[in-house]
């Protein structure tokens, strides 16, 4: 069944260049105290019982279906922070314990692996004694496709990282950006860039640039089209840059709102794009007054004219703002934890369940300015389960290549190659474990070589093929799962290209 799962998810990416292999990968959401959210009914998502208990960082992932593979969070046990990882039954996997990593933001993520139908990364920030970046793999192979933990806290630096990592498709829609920023106390305050393909995880040059974080607490949001990212911190800095995925970087800083470096500090928690990108969403709690409010931010004549409306506000310690996000209907998703006056909530004890906790505030309309957004504050029933300050820490999976971009290899490529076929009639069966045969419309006198490229026009492999038959066999032997070009070629004339799809 596996196997017939991933062959229907590689031909539709033949059948079109801007097919995306996760259409519904966010669609199950687990946070907080044993809360979640279905949404595979976006008109009526349903909250669900997750095995979940976090204050704040969690992420979780589905198949190309909606169906949940497993998810993840950092738990705080009262001598330590861990991360676990649970199954699609809300057990934990194998080895899924013990994991790097704090619980106070958004300090984990999960990444498919590129040109893996089963693998999948796992991100971690470790903020204390064993700082730096790390991560883990789960293979949801094995284990009767239950997931097994395979490799657990691999160290790829040791620096001190802000509470945040987040990530981005690359322009051509299937490699991802890794974004970090340094903690205040390493001083240089750059953005880290990470490039995750089929080759592995690569470290990018740093960026410097906009305004210095000052504080381990900042997050970043992208707008839905990619092409800007919201940065925010504790001391209340609103910047908004310009992004480019094809090489990751920023550009052009504006900055809506300097930071309050002395109290009474603004505390700004979270941000969120509506799905149009003509509003910005804040969460915060200021310390005078002492209030938790919602803020939004009218970014339709950016960047001139840019203003900010208080929405919505109310008094604290009884609650403090959390999280916003973005869920798949499109409507804005927004976390308050309640908090007793001794600010020890976590874990709550068993007789705190109230409508602060065991409700969503939901954006309904974040695309329409002031109060017609039709905020409506704890209106989303958790069905009895408990919500903390995070909501989880998962990217856009469905996000696809940037149509006509100079590295949209894979969508301008594709166009190339379905126009090209030139001699090959066709090539079966495609997907194919490297092993096909190719259908020639004529044959030759002159030798003929079989090359197959990947998306970035790399040499993998390359035959000669038997030119005097119209179907000659191909082996292209150790060619790791992904999308090629192949091209036959005689005296260096090309007598065709197609795409060609290899799975495990």
């Amino acid at each position: 069944m596996k196997t017939i799962h991933r062959i229907i998810i590689c031909c539709l990416v033949l059948l079109s260049s801007n097919s995306i292999l996760g259409q519904k990968s966010q669609y199950i959401w687990a946070f907080g105290d044993s809360a979640g959210i279905d949404f595979n009914n976006l008109s009526n998502p349903q909250a669900i019982e997750s095995a979940m208990d976090s204050r704040g960082s969690c992420a979780s992932i589905s198949d190309s279906l909606g169906n949940l593979l497993f998810y993840a969070g950092i738990n705080y046990y009262g001598i330590g922070f861990s991360t676990n990882v649970y199954n699609s039954l809300h057990q934990q996997m194998p080895n899924g314990d013990s994991l790097k990593g704090v619980a106070w933001y958004n300090e984990l993520i999960i990444l498919p692996m590129p040109s893996s139908a089963n693998k999948y990364y796992l991100f971690t920030l470790d903020l204390n004694i064993d700082k730096g970046l790390y991560y883990s793999v789960i293979d949801m192979s094995l284990n009767n496709g239950l997931g097994d933990v395979t490799t657990k806290n691999h160290n790829l630096n040791t620096l001190w990282w802000a509470d945040e990592i987040n990530a981005i498709k690359h322009a051509n829609g299937r490699d991802w950006w890794i974004i970090l920023k340094t903690e205040q106390n390493n001083f240089d305050d750059k953005y880290y860039r990470y490039l995750v393909s089929p080759s592995g995880i690569d470290s990018m040059p740093a960026q410097q640039i906009g305004t210095g974080s000052q504080t381990g607490f900042v997050e970043f949001k992208w707008n839905k089209q990619g092409d800007r990212m919201a940065m925010i911190n504790l001391p209340g800095l609103i910047e908004l840059y310009d992004f480019d995925r094809c090489t990751g970087l920023l550009s052009n800083p504006v900055t809506i709102r300097q930071p309050v470096l002395v109290n009474p500090s603004p505390k700004i928690w979270s941000c969120e794009f509506s799905s149009t990108g003509n509003f910005l969403y804040i969460s915060a709690n200021p310390i005078i007054p002492d209030s938790s409010r919602l803020i939004q931010i009218d970014l339709r004549n950016y960047p001139n004219n840019i203003t900010m409306d208080t929405l919505w506000s109310t008094y604290y310690p009884k609650v403090t703002a959390g999280a916003l996000k973005r869920g798949p209907d499109d409507k804005i998703y927004f976390s308050c934890a309640y908090v007793p006056s001794a600010f020890n909530n976590y874990p709550y004890a068993d007789s705190m369940y109230n409508a602060y906790n065991m409700n969503l505030g939901v954006i309904n309309s974040p695309d329409s300015l002031g109060l017609t957004c039709n905020f409506q504050p704890w209106s989303f029933y958790l069905n009895g389960k408990r919500t903390y300050w995070g909501l989880p820490n998962n990217p856009d999976y469905d996000m696809g290549p940037v149509v006509g971009s100079i590295c949209d290899s894979l969508s301008t490529g594709f166009a190339t190659i379905t126009n090209t076929k030139g001699v090959i009639n066709k090539v079966f069966p495609n997907p194919n474990n490297g092993a096909f045969y190719i259908e020639l419309l004529q044959t030759f006198a002159s030798p003929v070589w079989a090359e197959l490229f990947d998306i970035q026009g790399k040499l993998c492999a390359r035959q000669l093929i038997d030119n005097t038959h119209y179907t000659t066999p191909i082996r292209f032997e150790q060619v790791n799962p992904g999308i090629y070009v192949l091209k036959l070629n005689s005296n260096k004339n090309i007598l065709g290209t197609v795409k060609v799809v290899v799975t495990e």
